[in-house]
């Protein structure tokens, strides 16, 4: 049997999984065989277009307007990346009080996303020497990393980098201080 080109799985946020199947560009559709294993096999076919079938202990379709049909889709879409930016005491690991509440936001955020990704950039400002910086932006996503793999966030989820001082958040002279450069920021996919 042909396979639909435009079958969708729809898994993340159903009670129940269920299948979208759209037609085509030229408006044809092939066909899906869905296995129901309740008792005895059975093969449930779904060969029309706009049909969406729940997949639970019974699998049952229905009829779906195109237009339904996309907003249904759009309703599955994932929640768009979201990101943090936490600053640092100077020359440590230790977040300033004021980025606490960012830190805890992003907590509960990576913690309700089924299939969280997880960026890190460690940064720091201009003061000291590049390697040292290097080292101490590296320490300070690996320090957020933890704290994720802590409450729950599967490493193999995340990852860390440090970037030293080379993409300052606001551009100073070589040697000075600047906060808002010695900071990690995550983007929460």
């Amino acid at each position: 049997m042909r396979s639909a080109p435009l079958a969708m799985l729809l898994l993340a946020g159903c009670a129940t999984p269920s299948l979208l199947l759209l037609p085509d560009e030229g408006g044809g559709q092939g066909a899906v065989a869905v296995l129901e294993a309740k008792g005895k096999p059975q093969e449930t076919v779904i060969a029309e277009g706009n049909r969406r079938a729940s997949l639970g202990s019974r699998v049952s379709s229905r009829a779906v307007t195109p237009k339904a049909a996309e907003q249904q889709l759009l309703n599955e879409l994932p929640p768009p990346p979201v990101t943090y930016i936490m600053y640092y005491d100077e020359g440590t690991t230790r977040i300033i009080a004021s980025s606490r509440p960012q830190l805890d936001a992003l907590l509960a955020e990576a913690a309700r996303r089924p299939g969280v990704e997880v960026q890190i950039s460690g940064h720091t400002d201009r003061k000291g020497q590049d390697d040292d910086n290097d080292a101490l932006s590296q320490q300070r996503a690996q320090s957020v990393l933890e704290q994720l793999a802590e409450a729950g966030i599967p490493r193999d989820r995340m990852i860390a980098v440090g970037r030293g001082e080379r993409d300052p958040r606001v551009p100073t002279a070589d040697g000075a201080e600047e906060v808002q450069n010695r900071r990690v920021e995550v983007t929460v996919r």
